[in-house]
């Protein structure tokens, strides 16, 4: 085996130095694209910090931790007790408060959804820091800061639901109070998909879909979408119809939030199939014969992670989605062939033969319409035989 040559050795090594500084570079720029979704807003806590005999403590140190990435959040109370933590994304937190003179006192397991406005109260018994106490159960939540009528559907009841088409606009139908007139036949594309859905009886243009926090929708498409992302890569929808807040106030129907999933302390990856067949289908009661080709799949694969896996803290994650799909609808003609002798047309007539029809039809002759205006479309005029056999002649019968 040859060697390179020193001077060739040195160029070339110097070239992939300063490659792979643009490739870092590229490779950052990637990763910071894909980390750019935990700046979107999607859930908000707030909650006051109070003694045992409900004064504000003020000062108090509060910490919110993501459990699924172990990324924390720290706040301060204000003069009144108060904390809000906005910009929080979606998850599963522990809330942990801690002030001199008191017990720290933490909550475990506080679930966050797209677009919840949570409160998380705490008040703290007197006590040194180092003891804790802790809440292990969640209570009922009961939302009483804000009065929108909105719902949720969960990233595992997507995964679940038999959408027809496994389209976007199939989840914003499944809202109380929609009312859908959806083409189920139209793929799930965004701009080329159907979105007439309406809310309380409200104009389908009026609605708006955020992605992330982001605006998603098609301003000059009635309604739609900009981008449609597969439904296996949606963590959270969240569809408000009613008294929402100012800051969703982009339209005046329905609001449709979205939130993409995104990577955690372990890796992990999924794919899946959909599959729709005519084979799987019944006939429908007029057809007696074989039934409309369908084709449908959709199939694809997530994967997501941490992207410093040589350390021991995470600070950045990447979340991939590849959906494909493959769409075949077709149709069938249902045209009865009379048996011989109905009204007059034998089956024969469906072969070009109309012999066995009572009706005599003759051609036209030249009295009608002229030879060379009948046939002139005709490749080589007027043919010269039937299907009999016997010359085609002009005000005579049909073969």
């Amino acid at each position: 085996m040859k060697s390179l040559s020193p001077m060739f050795a040195g160029s070339f090594g110097l070239a992939l130095k300063r490659n792979g500084f643009r490739l870092a570079v590229l490779l950052a720029a990637f990763f910071v694209l894909f980390a750019a979704q935990a700046l979107a807003q999607e859930a908000t806590i707030v909650g006051t910090v109070t003694d045992p005999s409900g004064a504000a403590v003020a000062n108090a140190k509060v910490t919110l931790t993501n459990l699924d990435t172990n990324l924390s959040k720290n706040l301060t109370t204000n003069d009144a007790g108060q904390y809000t933590a906005v910009d929080i994304h979606i998850g599963h937190y522990n809330i942990k408060v801690e002030t001199s003179g008191f017990k720290t006192a933490e909550r475990k397991d506080i679930v966050l959804q797209v677009g919840d406005r949570a409160r998380a109260d705490f008040q703290l018994a007197v006590g040194g820091s180092a003891e804790t106490v802790t809440v292990e159960a969640n209570t009922i939540a009961v939302q009483a800061d804000s009065g929108e009528v909105s719902s949720v559907i969960t990233g595992e009841q997507i995964a679940n639901l038999s959408i027809n088409g496994r389209g976007i606009y199939q989840l914003a139908a499944l809202a109380p109070g929609a009312s859908s007139q959806i083409d189920v036949t139209a793929p799930n594309t965004p701009v080329g998909g159907s979105a007439s859905v309406e809310y309380n009886g409200l104009r389908q243009n009026h609605n708006i879909y955020l992605l992330d926090g982001g605006e998603n929708d098609d301003r000059g498409g009635a309604g739609g979408m900009s981008i449609a992302p597969s439904a296996d890569a949606i963590a959270e929808f969240r569809t408000l119809t009613s008294n929402y807040s100012a800051d969703y106030g982009l339209s005046s129907a329905g609001t449709n939030v979205m939130v993409l999933k995104s990577g955690t302390k372990q890796y992990h990856a999924a794919a899946w199939e959909f599959n729709r067949n005519n084979a799987f289908d019944a006939n429908t009661y007029n057809n007696r014969g074989k039934s409309a080709e369908l084709r449908q799949n959709t199939y694809g694969f997530n994967a997501g992670g941490p992207v410093d896996f040589w350390a021991k803290e995470h600070k950045t994650f990447f979340f991939y989605n590849m959906e494909w799909r493959k769409y075949i609808n077709g149709g069938v003609l249902q045209q009865v062939v009379p048996p011989n002798g109905t009204n007059g047309i034998g089956s024969d007539w469906y072969t070009g033969d109309l012999s066995s029809s009572s009706t005599v039809i003759n051609v036209p002759g030249t009295a009608q319409v002229a030879a060379s205006v009948l046939f002139a479309n005709c490749p080589g005029g007027l043919p010269p035989n039937g299907a009999d056999g016997n010359p085609v002649v002009q005000g005579s019968p049909f073969a």
